[in-house]
């Protein structure tokens, strides 16, 4: 994503203010790659005296975030989320796969929902001393955090590949449009396929696919401003516009026509 852009990304970034913005990601070495999907970093640089802010909404992942020396795990926001940065610094991350966070952790996900907590409260001092070296280069920190990982690489849980092969279905197939599909294609049952979700993910099943439709909705939209939301909405799976409106503007904060006449206007899409 280049700088001063408002779209749609992996990160979930669907509102920039002001241009002194960037954001890169890092693929994570290949012994980590099925718990970890990336590492990011965050930089911005603004005159003295200016503000300007990034809203986010998020995706289903527990991140680990080094923000202002503090290194702290992050979980999963259902809200859209608006981070306000001035001057100059950056923030680097990273984002676990769905349901990869739970071996470390070893507690039900769903605890960290709309929350978060500090490193050192789940690793101990090893953690706080990791954030205190955490002052190089990207490529070291990636190398930092990737070795504090790999001495406390937990024992394999085929859970968490099965979690992996739901969400990775939930957010490319588009003839799932029900939570029912998915208990139908894996043979799970409903209230267990609840609990797992609940104890990896962190959010539901059908939080997961909403949340999916409407990242892919607004990349849409932004991408391509002249075209009808409600084409976007039917080739997303939603057969009721109304559906399709309502669960936009509640998690966007804005209606599809105008998230799309924002875009077409390169002015930040969500009011902040």
């Amino acid at each position: 994503m280049g700088p001063g852009t408002s779209t749609t990304s992996e990160y979930g970034i669907v509102g920039v203010r002001d241009v002194d913005f960037s954001l890169d990601r890092f693929a994570p070495a290949p012994d980590l790659a099925h718990l970890v999907e990336r590492h990011w970093l965050v930089f911005w640089e603004l005159p003295p005296g200016r503000t300007a802010s990034v809203t986010l909404l998020g995706h289903p992942c527990v991140n680990l975030v080094l923000d202002g020396g503090t290194l702290g795990v992050a979980g999963i926001g259902t809200s859209r989320f608006t981070y306000v940065y001035e001057g100059v610094g950056a923030v680097f991350g990273t984002k676990f796969r769905p349901g990869a966070f739970h071996p470390f952790l070893g507690s039900a996900v769903a605890g960290l929902t709309d929350s978060g907590m500090l490193a050192e409260q789940l690793w101990g001092p090893p953690a706080a001393a990791l954030a205190a070296s955490m002052t190089g280069p990207v490529t070291e920190l990636i190398a930092q955090v990737e070795g504090f990982l790999r001495a406390r690489l937990p024992t394999p849980d085929p859970q968490v590949d099965l979690v992996g092969r739901i969400v990775a279905d939930l957010l490319h197939d588009r003839t799932i449009t029900r939570v029912d599909d998915v208990v139908s294609r894996f043979d799970i049952p409903p209230r267990r396929l609840q609990r797992l979700f609940s104890r990896y993910v962190g959010v539901s099943p059908k939080w997961v696919l909403r949340r999916y439709r409407l990242h892919e909705a607004a990349a849409r939209l932004a991408e391509e401003h002249d075209r009808p939301w409600a084409e976007v909405a039917a080739e997303l799976g939603y057969f009721d516009q109304s559906h399709f409106i309502r669960d936009f503007t509640a998690a966007l904060g804005t209606t599809p026509a105008a998230y799309a006449r924002a875009c077409r206007r390169h002015e930040a899409a969500l009011s902040t």
